[in-house]
């Protein structure tokens, strides 16, 4: 059995895939690890853990490199409510088949 802190593993593909997009942003970029750790005011160390998608690592530094990247919006736009099918979709159930005015 996984244990508490470890994330299910369709999260864990998730984190791995946004590793190694973010290594290939920096690498078109054409910026070193040093330097993109440097912008992101963490250790190198700390990006060579990002870029291998790690879960152990803080969503907060995930943010600050994707900020020196330049790619801070789209982490705003993960849980957007706008764009929450589900959520959309038991709202729109749980609306009421009719509505009446309140008698005076």
């Amino acid at each position: 059995m996984p244990q508490p802190t470890t994330p299910p593993s369709a999260a864990r593909r998730a984190i791995r895939k946004l590793g190694a997009d973010i290594r290939t942003a920096r690498r078109r970029r054409k910026l070193t690890a040093s330097l993109l750790a440097q912008r992101a005011f963490t250790t190198r160390k700390s990006l060579q853990r990002v870029e291998r998608g790690s879960h152990k690592v803080s969503v907060a530094i995930y943010a600050s490199v994707l900020h020196a990247l330049g790619m801070i919006d789209r982490l705003a736009e993960l849980a957007d409510p706008s764009k929450d099918e589900v959520g959309l979709a038991i709202a729109a159930a749980d609306l009421p088949k009719r509505v009446r005015l309140p008698r005076k």
